[in-house]
């Protein structure tokens, strides 16, 4: 099975996708596959995120020029939409009569609609419409997302196959947090972005103001958002509770979460929040929002599930940082198990190779 795995870019900065798609390239090397991992950015050839002993080809130069290195592939599993190489890979597929994927990731929720909403609306008609139909499949990766993509109408056959998550053979010693002082910490980490929450956040925070807790921001800054939620965090007072610690990235992003003893995403979307499951697999109990498809999170004990409102938030947070330690931590052990049993990441592995496999079986046509 040899796969063309295709992103828009794969470094640190670019957030969720570049980790998922990175990652997903190795697992399926691990299963048998053999990729060829190429980013419109040509970042494959540079990625950290993808160790220099791996197996797996980076690819480098136009997708056609790409392709061309790797020999026909059997599938093109391509990562995101709107952006010209995403068209590209669209006529590529069609040309070469190969079966093409499409990860949607979240760009067809509602929120991410409405964000720069006439340009999106111009390119839909132009052509993202047209390609999004000749693919073979629609990858979401939550039963929410798939409603959202069923509801457009395309036509086109949908699988929901969760992202993977790596789990940490351990966590630290139980005294080795207690040791920091009696000052706890929430963490948010993310693209500081304004899909992400963060005003909300800052303003429930303002209101809980819960003693001996510190709130800690760690991400990239996108379009110069950051300035913004530093501004509402002077403008509340909360300039010595609420610090800033920039993009985290490998070890320093397991010790950010280590570090934590409580992890915050008060989103407006996600089509699978990446983080969250993160987050649950370094043993930290989560507050989300309904923006984010973590349903599961009250009902198996280890978080809180609330609508996207500051009232919401503020009363998760309340209540989360009434916690003892001891209670927080078996709420995150119990996440951590769930990430283990559900989204290990040879499960996901195959789960594609099999959706790739019954593509490449099926006489599909394409309008």
């Amino acid at each position: 099975m040899k796969v063309f795995l295709a992103g828009t870019s794969l470094l640190p900065d670019y957030g969720g996708p570049a980790f998922s798609v990175s990652r997903l390239a190795m697992a399926l090397e691990m299963v048998g596959a053999k990729v060829g991992l190429w980013a419109s950015d040509q970042s494959a050839a540079t990625t950290p995120l993808l160790p220099a002993e791996s197996s797996v080809h980076r690819l480098t130069g136009t997708e056609t020029s790409a392709m061309g290195r790797f020999g026909k592939a059997d599938v093109i599993h391509d990562n995101g939409i709107w952006l010209p190489h995403n068209h590209g890979l669209a006529k590529l597929a069609t040309g070469r009569a190969i079966p093409r994927l499409v990860s949607t990731h979240g760009m067809l929720e509602p929120w991410a609609l409405k964000h720069k909403r006439w340009k999106k609306s111009f390119a839909w008609w132009l052509y993202q419409r047209r390609d999004l139909k000749r693919a073979h499949c629609h990858h979401a990766t939550a039963v929410t997302e798939a409603g959202h993509l069923e509801r457009l109408g395309l036509g086109v056959p949908i699988c929901v196959i969760p992202n993977g998550v790596d789990v940490p053979a351990e966590l630290p010693p139980i005294g080795k947090k207690e040791n920091r002082g009696a000052q706890r910490t929430a963490l948010f980490l993310g693209r500081i972005h304004p899909k992400k929450g963060l005003a909300m956040l800052i303003e429930a925070w303002a209101r809980v103001r819960p003693e001996g807790w510190r709130l800690q921001i760690a991400g990239p800054d996108e379009s110069g958002h950051r300035g913004h939620v530093e501004n509402a965090v002077f403008a509340a007072g909360l300039s010595e509770i609420v610090s800033f610690v920039g993009p985290v990235a490998g070890e320093k992003k397991k010790s950010t979460f280590f570090g934590a003893d409580l992890f915050v995403l008060p989103t407006h979307s996600e089509n699978f929040g990446i983080v969250v499951a993160e987050a649950l697999a370094h043993g930290l109990p989560v507050v989300t929002t309904t923006g984010a498809p973590w349903s599961r999170l009250p009902e198996l004990g280890c978080g809180w599930w609330v609508d996207v409102s500051v009232d919401e938030i503020a009363a998760a947070l309340r209540q989360a940082t009434s916690f003892d330690t001891e209670t927080l931590r078996a709420m995150g052990a119990r996440g951590r198990e769930w990430v283990r049993a559900e989204f290990g990441w040879e499960r996901v592995a195959k789960e594609f190779v099999t959706k790739y496999e019954e593509l490449l079986t099926k006489k599909l046509t394409v309008p």
